[in-house]
């Protein structure tokens, strides 16, 4: 008698599954179409010799929405002129530049758009901002750098570092659950000898999304500035500068879809007090002063385009997530509702491919791999496979018009501490939110044939 009553739960149950399955499918079909996305990007529809391009290696540098050329196109031909002067195009471009300052300040929750400061990329950035906080060191002070990071939030203070005279310490990575251990942070952290600790938001190499706002808390209790390398997290979700804590902040348009840039954020009293490495004649507050010479103008109209292309998906694409950010408003709320809305889709492309390289022969994918922990990881995959050169195998995906990378990835002391170096590195495949399962499918299947 009791056997009925139970089936009939049973049923129930997998009816009220399938209905929430239901409504799952639904909700990824109703926040990103993809077909509509795809259509905002010319590159996405060239092929060669009949062969589509796909493009996977967007860790290195994403393609481009046409809002992005329409601003650079309008730029040069209205609004192209040095900036400060009186006559009617500087008038414009300066406008231009300082709504792209705005929009960069809401993608990031910044408190002030002259917190943003606009440089060629974030790697040429941090070399000149280091020399700014440099000259807040002493010889024998500590700086802290991690084995995750990309080299241009490594070299960086590694050349401050022999230039001052300062002691360098790292911070390891588990090579099991390929994250930061919060306990060796701490311990790093705590005799209050580090005075710099430059990390990673998101892993370039490995996919890692870092606990950056508790490594923030550890370190601001011992009065640590903490300098966020942000750029392969910022493609991938909503980026709160408030949220984590962090004293600086650098992130690349050309990694979220904007023209080559790159952008730092600091909290305003820092960027006012820290001397500027720049001309005479030049501006004495920031950005200003950190913005040397004569700026890539067009490029920050770029950032500004690729700006409104996220504030349309996120009037568009992202109604569901709005809620998630009650205390925004306006183009600050579509961004991150939009991001929020990216990296939901992005776990599925996520899931595809992992699951996919598990399934080939010999392969060994480097990050997180259970699908009940993608929360902490970007779409970024690296892989290696037994007895095969990465190389080789990313050579062979180029020949079917399949764009990959291979190598270091300029992680290089993530590369050393798994031992690749020597080897070859890995291979990564790096899909963002206008890659579709169909492409992730196609390449799995062409892996199959590379060894």
């Amino acid at each position: 008698m009791s056997f009925q009553p139970k089936r009939c739960v049973d049923l129930e149950s997998r009816i009220h599954e399938t209905h929430e399955n239901i409504k799952f499918i639904q909700k990824k079909i109703m926040a990103i179409n993809i077909n509509t996305i795809r259509e905002q990007f010319p590159a996405l529809a060239i092929t060669d010799e009949g062969k589509a391009r796909v493009y996977l290696d967007n860790p290195g540098g994403t393609q481009v929405p046409r809002q992005v050329l329409e601003r650079m196109e309008r730029y040069l031909i209205h609004t192209n002129a040095n900036h400060g002067g009186p006559f009617r195009t500087s008038i414009e471009s300066d406008l231009v530049l300082e709504e792209a300052h705005r929009a960069m300040a809401d993608l990031l929750n910044a408190k002030f758009a002259d917190e943003i400061v606009f440089g060629a990329n974030m790697t040429s950035l941090t070399f000149a901002v280091s020399r700014s906080i440099g000259r807040l060191f002493k010889r024998g002070d500590t700086i802290l750098l991690t084995r995750m990071d990309h080299d241009g939030n490594v070299g960086p203070w590694l050349h401050l570092a022999e230039d001052l005279g300062l002691k360098v310490r790292w911070l390891n990575f588990d090579l099991k659950s390929y994250e930061y251990d919060l306990d060796e942070a701490a311990a790093l952290l705590k005799d209050g000898a580090v005075k710099l600790a430059a990390i990673n938001y998101a892993s370039n190499c490995l996919g890692t999304i870092n606990d950056v706002k508790t490594i923030t808390k550890l370190a601001h209790q011992s009065d640590t500035l903490v300098f966020v390398d942000a750029v392969q997290y910022v493609p991938h979700g909503p980026t709160d500068v408030q949220y984590i804590g962090c004293d600086f902040l650098v992130c690349s348009p050309y990694k979220f879809f904007g023209p080559h840039q790159g952008v730092l954020w600091g909290k305003a009293e820092l960027l006012s007090s820290l001397e500027a490495y720049k001309v005479r004649p030049a501006d004495n507050t920031a950005p200003g002063k950190f913005e040397t010479g004569t700026q890539l103008h067009e490029g920050q109209a770029g950032t500004l385009g690729v700006l409104e292309y996220l504030e349309w998906i996120g009037k568009t694409m992202a109604t569901e997530f709005q809620g998630n950010f009650p205390d925004f408003s306006g183009r600050r709320k579509y961004l991150h509702a939009a991001m929020l809305a990216v990296q939901d889709y992005e776990q599925t492309l996520s899931k595809r491919l992992i699951s996919g390289l598990q399934n080939l022969p010999g392969v060994d994918v480097k990050g997180i791999s259970n699908q009940n922990e993608f929360s902490r990881r970007v779409p970024t995959v690296s892989f290696t496979v037994k007895n095969q050169n990465p190389e080789e195998i990313a050579q062979k995906l180029a020949e079917e018009n399949i764009f990959t990378w291979h190598g270091h990835n300029y992680a290089l002391e993530a590369i050393r501490q798994m031992d690749l170096e020597k080897s070859g590195g890995v291979v990564r495949i790096g899909p963002v939110h206008y890659n579709t399962i169909a492409e992730i499918d196609h390449t799995l299947e062409v892996l199959k044939t590379c060894w």
